[in-house]
């Protein structure tokens, strides 16, 4: 019999954990102050958190704590801190975004479960085994995965899965947005993102918003989630009030135990908030036109004070939900004593006066367990409790009351209490990068046609998709070459396996890996691994477990500032892109559905503008959309300067007079008299 799917519910401060809990979650997701995704929402100190924790583990919620951020070196004593409190307050998981502070959590408390974070982009059967291969207890996948994709996750390999059921949907895939960052400095990566997708885009010289969906909500397929082995159904939320917190957790509530959500609930959750309704298009595998949406007045004003009061009313009291059973003992001449229990955890206590003879009235059996039983007010509920009492025994309802009391109290206290993590206070590894004598010089290509002026490249890499025969031509010919795997998996791993084992048969033997699905695979069949942009490699660490892992080498993030990759430490060879056209969203609904505009139609790339009428090309690869920024990054000659960068990467991703060249020196020449270009974070980096 498989188990009842876990409802996880987000919190934001203490209040909606209260809304939370009280509403029927069975587990609930926080921040600490620092390195949260959700960086602008209350979050909880140390105090703050352990008062959450005891609160939660006496009532049997489990809490996971999010440090689902990219994390700085200069931050890594500071994360170290965030991890040794977490483990001190008891938490039952952190969700991870970064490889390296999975690595640094594992170090100092061995025994404290990691959740892989959605920000890790996990979408394959790949990604999920690698984390499971490394440790992790649970990923959290990507909310672009339909019922099929999200199957077969779940059965390629033992790890818990974590499905997003309700909630704000990102346009981009999440870990994947560079929007924000590069267009204002406000990082999603950080947890800063500044919504930009939110405003007015422009596709086909249609007015509209291109890059905003409705929510996600597939509550109505929560017991069918929990059918093909689902373990956790996660609310998305931690910005939003209590109210909602409640409203979408008693849905949930609703969905899984009965089948059905009330209509009074059903009504609470599309008021409380929405973006013109709800979607469940990726679930069902129905992505288009339907899916788009945004906040309009109706959906602001539909959350009325009278809505909002009627659901904090729904939560206002204590509910018990913690059964326990009981035994009392009263005896002429002997302290009473009543013993509590869990199951789990066992509590006896004695009264303070021995029980006396009656001289009238005994204690009647009836109005004790009556007494006893009274428990308002806190979580508990007696399921069974066995009575002895002595004949002609008695004493006062007072001393019952006390002794009730008591033991819940010391119930309580033994219930906060769950894991004991034992904790090392390790030294973060200080290490200095030395890069080689030769700076190497990679590209990346859209295309298998290469012009031979690239044929002195380093490497060069080109879709997977290409023509065998060209990539062969090429190897003849004297390139060193090697291929990319996709960003966006989700259901192409097979077609992808297939194709490199035919490509390994030809001679390739390095592979660009953007996913850590794509890392499992390369590794697994025996290429050359080089990690791409999108792993979000920022500090020492990540490069540490990158190099025990077996890459070759790696891009760092193109949100680290030239100071932060200087002082990068560790070993592994690592690169920079210093031309292209930055990648801001990798999506899996095509902006142009926002216009219903058929895919057969759009060529696989097309325009949008925003409201100040820049233009952003975007590349449908038949699976996912790339969006790029309005102008190309160049940093050619100011990245000479730096002595701890191994090799540089060039990305051709569009057709114009620069990227269609022949060879090297027309590349150089038009690329440093470009009019229009930009430095990107290098220099200003991210918050």
């Amino acid at each position: 019999m498989k188990n009842k799917i876990e409802i996880l519910s987000p919190c934001g401060g203490f209040d909606s954990v209260v809304a939370a809990v009280r509403s029927g979650a069975d587990a609930i997701y926080l921040g600490a102050k620092d390195f949260s995704a959700r960086a602008s929402a209350e979050n909880f100190d140390y105090e703050q958190l352990k008062k959450a924790v005891d609160y939660c583990h006496i009532r049997g919620v489990l809490v996971y704590l999010t440090l689902n951020t990219v994390i700085f070196d200069r931050e890594l004593e500071k994360s170290k801190e965030t991890i040794i409190c977490a483990a001190k307050a008891q938490v039952d998981a952190l969700i991870v975004q970064n490889m390296g502070v999975a690595v640094l959590a594992r170090k100092i408390a061995p025994k404290l479960p990691l959740h892989g974070s959605t920000q890790m982009s996990i979408h394959s059967p790949s990604g999920a085994k690698l984390l499971w291969e490394m440790g992790f207890k649970r990923v959290v996948l990507s909310r672009e995965m339909s019922r099929d994709e999200i199957k077969e996750v779940v059965e390629s390999c033992p790890i818990e899965t974590e499905v997003f059921v309700h909630g704000a949907l990102c346009m981009s895939v999440s870990g994947q947005c560079y929007f924000s960052a590069v267009l204002g400095s406000r990082s999603g990566n950080r947890g800063r993102c500044a919504q930009p997708c939110r405003l007015p885009f422009q596709v086909n010289n249609t007015e509209g918003f291109a890059l905003s969906l409705k929510d996600n909500s597939i509550i109505e397929h929560l017991r069918d989630l929990e059918s093909i082995g689902v373990t956790s159904a996660k609310i998305e939320g931690r910005m939003k009030r209590p109210e909602y917190v409640a409203a979408a957790t008693s849905a949930c509530a609703e969905a899984r135990d009965t089948g059905a959500v009330s209509a009074e609930t059903e009504k609470n959750l599309n008021s409380v908030f929405s973006r013109t309704g709800f979607t469940d298009g990726y679930y069902t595998g129905n992505r288009g036109y339907e899916m788009f949406g945004y906040r309009q007045k109706e959906d602001v004003i539909s959350a009325t004070d009278a809505l909002l009061s009627n659901i904090r009313v729904s939560y206002k009291d204590e509910k018990p939900r913690v059964k326990i059973d009981g035994d009392f003992v009263a005896q002429i001449g002997k302290e009473p004593v009543l013993t509590v229990t869990d199951g789990f955890n066992s509590v006896t206590v004695k009264g303070e006066n021995p029980c006396e003879k009656a001289i009238k009235i005994p204690l009647d059996e009836e109005k004790c367990r009556k007494q006893i039983l009274k428990t308002g007010g806190t979580p508990y509920l007696f399921e069974n409790l066995a009575l002895t009492l002595e004949n002609g025994v008695t004493m006062p309802f007072s001393e019952l009351n006390l002794l009730r009391r008591t033991a819940l109290e010391k119930l309580s206290e033994q219930r906060k209490i769950q894991h004991n993590y034992e904790i090392f206070d390790i030294e973060i590894p200080k290490t200095v990068h030395k890069r080689a004598d030769k700076k190497k010089t990679y590209a990346r290509f859209t295309t298998a046609k290469i012009g031979s002026g690239f044929k002195e490249l380093d490497l060069c890499f080109v879709p997977i998709n290409s023509y065998e025969s060209q990539i062969e031509s090429l190897l003849n010919e004297g390139f060193k070459v090697g291929v990319e795997i996709p960003r966006g998996l989700f259901s192409r791993e097979k077609k992808i396996k297939a194709q490199l084992e035919k490509l390994k048969c030809i001679g390739v033997k390095d592979v660009l890996c953007n996913n850590l699905g794509a890392v499992y695979m390369a590794k697994e069949m025996g290429f050359n691994i080089h990690g791409g942009f999108g792993l979000n490699f920022v500090n020492t660490m990540d490069l540490v477990w990158a190099e025990e892992y077996g890459f070759t080498d790696t891009e760092l993030s193109f949100e680290l500032t030239f100071p932060q990759i200087e002082s990068l430490g560790g070993k592994l060879p690592r690169g920079i892109i210093t031309y292209g056209y930055l990648p801001l969203m990798l999506t899996r609904n095509c902006p142009n559905k926002s216009q219903n505009i058929d895919c057969n139609t759009c060529k696989k790339q097309s325009k949008m503008k925003d409201r100040f009428n820049k233009t952003f090309i975007f590349y449908c690869d038949g699976c996912c959309s790339e969006i790029l920024n309005t102008v190309p990054l160049e940093v050619l000659e100011k990245a000479n300067k730096l002595s701890n960068v191994d090799f540089q990467v060039f990305r051709f991703s569009v057709e114009n007079s620069v990227e269609n060249v022949e060879n090297i020196a027309d590349f150089f020449s038009k690329t440093l008299n470009l009019q229009k270009k930009t430095h990107g974070l290098y220099f200003r980096g991210i918050i």
